[in-house]
C-alpha cells in the first residue's frame, strides 16, 4: 500500500510540476475529473468523465492520495461535463457545468454531494472576473441568510486529467425541485387553467443560441430586454403557456407603470412584494451591474404570485466591472436599475418610484441592516473574514496558476469598503420608512396544522385530509383581501373581498371536497401544493409582504408528534407565541360543523349583453373563462369577489360561453353578444 500510494504521489507531483507548485493536499474538498481518452472538455455538448471527490470530513485534511480510499470519497462515479457561461468563456481558466450520471451515462444520478441536497445539476464556478474570488460565494449566502432560496456553494480544488485548475465553487444549478426552487414543474399538457398557472421559471438573459427568447420588454433606454423560458424549457413550452407568462409580466408593467398598488388589480395583485423588495435590495446592495437586465430570474408556482429569483452571477459587483473592456458601472452612489445602461425592464424602475413600494423597501432593508441583520456590516465582515481564512491556503495556488491578482487581502478589503461605503449611500437615499408601520396589519393566528394525516380505507389519500387553522384573534372583523402565504411549496391567496369575523376560525384545506366529507366543515377555501411531512415554514403575508404570522413547524422533537398517528397539532392558546413547540399541543378531537354547506347561487343579467355582463354568487367567484361559440377560449380572470362585471364590448357579436367555478360549483352559460 506504501508503494503504491508513493507512485500516486510521484505522477501528481510530476504533472503539477509545469505550473511551479506542488499540489499534494488541501483543507478543502478535491474535486478530481478524468475526461474518457483524456478528451478536452467543449462548450457543447457534454461528454462522459469519471469524477472523485475527496473530503474527510470539517476540519481534516483531505489528500490526493485519498482518491482511491472509499473512505475518503464523497463522490466517485460518472458524470457528463462541459464548459458553460457566456463571457467567462473567454478567460483561461474555465468553469464547468456537470450532471452526475450512472454507469450508462444516460441516467440521471441524484446523490448529495458535499452535504448538498440530492441532485444531478452541478456547476463548478471559476470565480471568473473577480479577484477576489468572495463575491458569488457572498451574496449567495446572504440571500439564504435573509431568508430565501439561493444556490448553495462549497469552496473546493479542481484538478482535471492531472491539471491542477485551482479554487472553484461547487454550486447547485437553478431548476425546479424541492429542495431548489420549490416549484410545479408543469407540463405540456397544463394548457388550460388552474394547471396552466404554474410552475414557471423565467429569466431575463441574452439570448444564445437556439431563438428562445419569447418576449421583449423595452427600459426607459429602449433596450430590449429578453425574457426566456427555463421551466418549462422552450423547445417544450406551448403557445399557452408562453401567452400566459408573456400577459404576466405585460400586468405588472402596466400596473406598475400606473402606480397602482391596489391589492385586488394592482401590481400586488401579481406579484410577490417581499421577494421583489429582497431581491433588489441584495442586488443593489451589491451594486450588480447584470441585475435587471440579465442573469435575472423569477419564479412563479401553480396558482401563485409571480416571485423575484433566485439570484444568480454576482461576479459583477461590489465596485468590481469588466475593467478590460472599459466597463466601470459598479459604483456606491447609482442604483443599478436607473444607471444608465443595463437597466432591465421599465416595472424595476417604476416600483421604486410608488411610494408603498419604496416604504416596504425602506422597512426591510433597514430591518436587515440591524444589528442582528444579515445586511448589516459588522455582520458581513466577519463572514467575510471567515471566509478568506478558509480559502487562503487555496488562494495562494490560484494565484501561482492564474496570477489574476496581486494582493487577495487587498480585493477582499476594497469589497469590504465598497459595502460600507454603498450602505451608507442607501442608508441616505431610502426613504423613512415610517409610513409602512401604519400599514394595518390584522391579528390573524396560525392555531392548527393537521401536516400527516392517517389515513383509513375510506379516506386513503393523507395529503387531501390537510388543513390549516387561521384564528381571528381580534374583537374585529378582518378584511382579508390580498392576504396570502408567501415563499414556496405551499400556495394560498384569500380572495378579494372575503372578510373573516371577529374571534372566528376558518379552515383551508388541502382538498377542499375531501375535507369536507371527512371532517364535516365546510373550508374556506383549497391551498394549492401540501404541507411537508417533516418541517416547513408557514408565512402569512398581506398583499404588501408585511408579515402576519409565522410559524415553522417539525416532526422533530422538541415538537409535539402529530406526524401520521391521527393527531393534529393544536396551538395551546390564540394569544401564545406560535413559534415556539412549547405552546404547540397535539389534539385528535373531530372538527365541529357549525354551519350548514350551502352551494354558491348564481345570477346574471343582462342577456343580451351589449357590454357588462353583471354577475352574482353567494360564494366567491375563483375562475371565470369566456369561450367563443365553437370551443375556442378567448379570456380568463380570477374576480375572487362575489360580484363581478365582465366586460364583453370588445367580441363581436354571437354566441359565448361563460364558464364560472366557485369553491363548490361550477357553471357554464350560454351568453349572446348582441351590438
Amino acid at each position: 500500500m506504501r508503494q503504491l500510494a508513493f507512485c500516486v504521489f510521484l505522477v501528481i507531483f510530476f504533472s503539477i510540476q509545469a505550473f511551479a507548485q506542488v499540489f499534494t493536499d488541501s483543507n478543502l474538498p478535491i474535486v478530481i475529473i478524468r475526461t474518457d481518452q483524456g478528451i478536452e472538455i467543449p462548450d457543447t455538448p457534454k461528454i462522459p468523465a469519471t469524477m472523485k471527490i475527496i473530503f474527510n470530513g470539517a476540519g481534516n485534511r483531505n489528500y490526493l492520495t485519498n482518491q482511491n480510499s472509499a473512505a475518503s470519497l464523497n463522490y466517485n462515479g460518472k458524470i457528463m461535463i462541459e464548459i458553460r457561461g457566456s463571457s467567462t468563456q473567454s478567460l483561461p481558466k474555465k468553469q464547468y457545468g456537470l450532471t452526475t450520471v450512472k454507469s450508462d451515462l444516460v441516467s440521471n444520478n441524484n446523490v448529495s454531494l458535499l452535504g448538498m441536497p440530492s441532485e444531478n445539476d452541478w456547476i463548478l464556478n471559476g470565480l471568473g472576473f473577480d479577484p477576489s474570488l468572495v463575491r458569488d460565494y457572498l451574496s449567495y449566502n446572504l440571500s439564504r441568510r435573509m431568508g430565501n432560496y439561493a444556490t448553495r456553494t462549497v469552496y473546493c480544488e479542481v484538478v482535471i486529467n492531472d491539471d491542477y485548475k485551482g479554487l472553484y465553487v461547487l454550486q447547485e444549478k437553478i431548476k425546479a425541485g424541492g429542495d431548489r426552487v420549490d416549484v410545479t414543474k408543469i407540463a405540456t399538457t397544463d394548457n388550460a387553467l388552474p394547471e396552466l398557472s404554474g410552475g414557471y421559471i423565467t429569466k431575463a438573459d441574452k439570448a444564445e443560441g437556439d431563438p428562445v427568447a419569447f418576449m421583449l420588454q423595452g427600459n426607459a433606454l429602449e433596450q430590449g430586454v429578453t425574457y426566456i423560458h427555463e421551466l418549462p424549457k422552450p423547445a417544450s413550452a406551448t403557445n399557452e403557456q408562453t401567452a400566459y407568462v408573456h400577459n404576466l409580466f405585460d400586468a405588472l408593467r402596466m400596473s406598475a407603470r400606473d402606480g397602482n398598488s391596489s391589492l385586488s388589480n394592482g401590481y400586488p395583485s401579481v406579484i410577490d412584494v417581499a421577494s421583489f423588495v429582497d431581491f433588489i435590495l441584495i442586488n443593489e446592495l451589491a451594486s450588480n451591474v447584470d441585475a435587471y437586465q440579465f442573469s435575472t430570474f423569477f419564479h412563479k408556482d401553480r396558482n401563485g404570485k409571480l416571485r423575484a429569483g433566485p439570484i444568480w452571477d454576482f461576479n459583477l459587483t461590489y465596485g468590481n466591472d469588466l475593467f478590460l473592456w472599459n466597463y466601470d458601472r459598479s459604483k456606491s452612489n447609482v442604483w443599478q436599475f436607473s444607471n444608465g445602461d443595463n437597466e432591465g425592464s421599465s416595472f424595476w424602475k417604476d416600483l421604486f418610484k410608488n411610494d408603498r413600494f419604496r416604504c416596504q423597501l425602506a422597512k426591510r432593508w433597514h430591518e436587515l441592516t440591524a444589528a442582528n441583520g444579515p445586511l448589516n456590516i459588522s455582520n458581513i465582515t466577519a463572514f467575510l473574514d471567515q471566509t478568506d481564512v478558509v480559502i487562503s491556503e487555496a488562494v495562494a495556488r490560484e494565484k501561482t496558476r492564474w496570477n489574476t491578482f496581486t494582493s487577495h487581502s487587498l480585493e477582499v478589503g476594497q469589497v469590504e469598503s465598497f459595502i460600507r461605503e454603498r450602505t451608507a449611500w442607501m442608508n441616505s437615499n431610502l426613504v423613512t420608512d415610517q409610513g409602512c408601520y401604519a400599514e394595518f396589519i390584522p391579528s390573524l393566528v396560525i392555531s392548527k396544522i393537521n401536516y400527516n394525516p392517517s389515513t383509513t380505507v375510506d379516506f386513503p389519500k393523507s395529503s387531501d385530509l390537510e388543513f390549516i387553522e387561521i384564528t381571528n384573534n381580534s374583537n374585529k372583523q378582518v378584511d382579508l383581501s390580498g392576504i396570502y402565504f408567501g415563499g414556496t411549496g405551499l400556495v394560498y391567496q384569500f380572495p378579494n373581498g372575503s372578510k373573516i369575523e371577529a374571534n372566528a376560525k376558518l379552515f383551508l384545506a388541502g382538498n377542499a371536497v375531501v375535507f369536507e366529507s371527512k371532517y364535516k366543515v365546510k373550508p374556506f377555501g383549497q391551498f394549492t401544493r401540501n404541507l411537508s411531512n417533516t418541517t416547513q415554514q408557514l408565512l402569512l403575508l398581506d398583499g404588501l409582504g408585511n408579515k402576519i404570522d409565522e410559524v415553522t413547524y417539525s416532526s422533530d422533537s422538541p415538537w409535539p408528534n402529530a406526524n401520521g398517528n391521527g393527531s393534529f397539532l393544536l396551538l395551546t392558546s390564540a394569544d401564545a407565541d406560535n413559534k415556539l413547540p412549547e405552546n404547540w399541543t397535539t389534539s385528535n378531537l373531530s372538527l365541529v360543523n357549525t354551519e350548514p354547506v350551502k352551494a354558491a347561487k348564481l345570477e346574471y343579467y343582462p342577456n343580451p349583453v351589449q357590454q357588462f355582463l353583471t354577475i352574482k354568487a353567494t360564494d366567491v367567484i375563483d375562475q371565470l373563462f369566456v369561450y367563443s361559440g365553437n370551443g375556442q377560449l378567448i379570456q380568463m380572470v380570477f374576480p375572487y369577489t362575489t360580484n363581478y362585471n365582465l366586460d364583453m364590448i370588445q367580441l363581436v357579436s354571437g354566441l359565448y360561453f361563460v364558464k364560472i367555478k366557485t369553491p363548490t360549483e361550477s357553471y357554464t352559460l350560454k351568453i349572446v353578444r348582441q351590438r
